[in-house]
């Protein structure tokens, strides 16, 4: 049996899950953090009423996380 014919039998191997909409995904999200972990500095951040100190990093952080969620959230797959 050739080596095509033992791969027609797998689902979905690695390669088949790297397609390049995901690769670009995977470097925007390595160039976030290290976007974000480059910024230490402390800032003041003021949302409506209270302003806190933080260091830019965590409010990057932060936005990045719930920037993620809700992409997770409005573009996960429906159930069939």
């Amino acid at each position: 049996m050739s080596a095509q014919g033992t791969s027609r039998g797998r689902k979905s191997g690695f390669r088949d899950r790297l397609t390049p909409a995901r690769i670009a995904v995977g470097v925007l999200t390595i160039l976030a953090i290290v976007f974000i972990f480059e910024n230490t500095r402390e800032v003041r951040i003021r949302l409506l009423i209270p302003e806190v100190t933080m260091p830019l990093y965590l409010a990057l952080l932060a936005m990045f996380v719930i920037g993620a969620l809700c992409g997770g959230y409005f573009f996960r797959r429906r159930p069939r």
